[in-house]
């Protein structure tokens, strides 16, 4: 019996990156931009994933000028659905340019929220 509650008590990230317990999305915020349609949400959602991967190319062996004008972009779409990490991380590389410690937290953080978006579109 000790065995089945010590795998009820794993956590969900186990040989993953520790969370912090903040989920990639703020729902509440992101029921506010929408109104409450969950139909929206998901669409909404499905978009930034794709706009986020595209800008990630887009950076790629870009010019400063470039790269900090698609972080700004990328901030502000991801500040629109409550995509906290993702809008800070994106913060860091517009005020900082082609860093690329910082493009890897940004890439680190688009792959978070995409993974989470994917769950939720199962």
């Amino acid at each position: 019996m000790a065995a089945v509650s010590i795998v009820f008590e794993a956590p969900d990230n186990y040989g993953g990156a520790p969370t912090v317990g903040k989920k990639p999305i703020d729902f509440d915020h992101l029921a506010q931009q929408t109104m409450g349609d969950k139909n929206l949400e998901m669409e909404v959602l499905q978009l930034f994933s794709r706009s986020a991967r595209a800008a990630l190319h887009e950076m790629a062996g870009a010019d400063d000028k470039t790269v900090m004008a698609t972080a700004h972009r990328l901030k502000g779409s991801a500040q629109a659905i409550g995509a906290s990490a993702v809008s800070e991380a994106a913060a860091a590389v517009e005020e900082k340019g082609s860093d690329s410690t910082l493009i890897a937290k940004l890439a680190a953080a688009i792959v978070e929220a995409e993974n989470f978006i994917l769950k939720l579109c199962r």
